[in-house]
This record gives structure tokens, sequence and C-alpha cells, in this order.
């Protein structure tokens, strides 16, 4: 005699199963490691200090002054 399966619970046990096949597919389509997050941050906030540090410094153009 086969083994006696509860519908219900096989069913969201597929779903289960199809959600994180889902989830790792795109993981591995368009996520990134946290080692690349940290190095893409970095990189940025690198760009974002070197672009500032060139900025001239403001004045005052106001003629009204």
């Amino acid at each position: 005699m086969g083994k006696v399966v509860n519908l219900r619970q096989a069913r969201k046990d597929r779903a289960r199963q199809d959600k994180r096949a889902k989830g790792d597919q795109n993981a591995a389509k368009f996520g990134q490691t946290a080692v690349e997050k940290d190095l893409n941050s970095a990189r940025a906030d690198k760009a974002r200090r070197d672009l500032d540090g060139h900025a001239l410094p403001e004045t005052d153009t106001d003629p009204k002054a």
C-alpha cells in the first residue's frame, strides 16, 4: 500500500520549492554578493569625495549685496 499524502500540504511544499527555485534564479541573474555591494559602495563614496575635493569655492555673485 502506498504512503498517505496530505494533498494540501503537498501543494504548499511544491509551491515553496518553486518559489525558492525562482528566487535562486533571480539571485544568480540580478543579485550581487555582499562583498560586491560593499565594493560598489566604497567606490561610489570615493568618487563622491574626489569630486567634492575638486569643487570650486562658492563666491557671492549677487550684485545687490
